[in-house]
């Protein structure tokens, strides 16, 4: 049997960031880590042949400088939500969870973790955005900054920062269960804290380390009562044996416990990706059924056949609708 480290059994640290007060803070709260002086992130994070799978088990922490810029234009596989200025942002790349159909596993090269300890080089970029126009910014595309929160602060730090910015509105997504995070900080209504919710099957089956669905459910709720607006993304859709049942007994769970009129939005989609991210996630995961669907591609996009893909949408709205306006149900596009 395979041996792993344990996570973050090794904290690469840039030589510029070694003195940064983010890193300081950061490796404070780690034990038992060796901790490896590196010139820059990518000598790490870019290595050829790397195996994302693999490092799953035992991902290494990388501390780092961004130097080129960390807000984007939203992707055309992203809602918007009706925001014109829609962007993202990546002041972290990767994820502690390992979602097997995740893009991440397309997109970077290495399982493991970069933060990237400038975030207030972050937030002068954005500050020059934002005196030019309005800004709808995702902030936790390409991290789960909730799920990581004890260790970064991150999630602390944006809400103060869009607390003094009138103009901006973030939306924080995450598949954490913690619940103690909405309750000791304060909230704005700018902050929109956005849950992906599964059914118990796809996240048995495909969302490693995540927290569990009725746990996430029980954190939407704790955001709600603790004044965040809240958005709960059935996205991606995922299929799978008993597909409308397992659906439909999320939906009966996630409005046992939460009153769809206080939702903030709901996001809907089915499972779809970049053309090219997919190529290389089927080649690190060859045996993974939901890498390996049979999809169709549609203008550089997989997703699932017309006739899967909308009776899935249509099913998942039809019972939503139920709880939520529609006029507050969003569907990509």
């Amino acid at each position: 049997m395979c041996q792993y480290n344990k996570m973050f059994s090794h904290v690469y640290v840039e030589k510029g960031v070694a003195e940064h007060p983010r890193t300081k803070q950061i490796l404070e709260k780690l034990n038992n880590t060796t901790v490896i002086e590196i010139d820059h992130y990518k000598d790490v994070f870019c290595r050829k042949k790397q195996s994302i799978s693999a490092q799953s088990n035992a991902k290494a922490l990388i501390l780092a400088e961004n130097t080129s810029g960390c807000i984007y234009e939203g992707a055309p596989v992203c809602q918007s939500f009706g925001n014109e200025n829609f962007y993202y942002c990546s002041c972290m790349m990767n994820c502690i969870f390992d979602c097997e159909y995740c893009y991440l596993k397309g997109m970077y090269p290495s399982g493991n973790l970069v933060v990237f300890v400038n975030l207030e080089d972050i937030f002068a970029e954005l500050e020059a955005l934002l005196a030019q126009k309005s800004i709808y910014l995702c902030v936790s595309y390409d991290a789960d900054l909730v799920a990581i929160e004890s260790l970064s602060g991150f999630v602390r730090e944006w809400i103060a920062f869009t607390k003094k910015h009138e103009n901006l509105t973030i939306e924080i997504r995450t598949k954490s269960g913690r619940c103690d995070l909405w309750s000791n900080y304060e909230a704005c209504d700018r902050v929109i804290i956005a849950y992906t919710v599964s059914p118990q099957r796809v996240a048995a089956e495909y969302e490693h380390f995540a927290s569990a669905p009725m746990e996430r459910i029980q954190a939407a709720k704790c955001a709600m009562d603790g004044g965040f607006p809240v958005r709960l993304c059935f996205d991606p859709m995922i299929y799978c044996k008993d597909w409308r049942g397992e659906y439909s007994r999320l939906v009966d769970d996630v409005f046992s416990q939460i009153d769809g009129a206080k939702l903030w939005d709901v996001s809907i989609g089915s499972f779809r990706i970049s053309q090219d991210y997919l190529k290389k996630m089927r080649k690190d995961m060859p045996r993974s059924a939901v890498v390996n669907f049979p999809y169709d591609n549609v203008n550089g996009y997989y997703q699932y056949p017309e006739n899967i893909r909308s009776d899935m949408e249509e099913f998942m709205i039809q019972a939503v609708s139920e709880y939520v306006d529609k006029d507050r149900i969003f569907m990509w596009k």
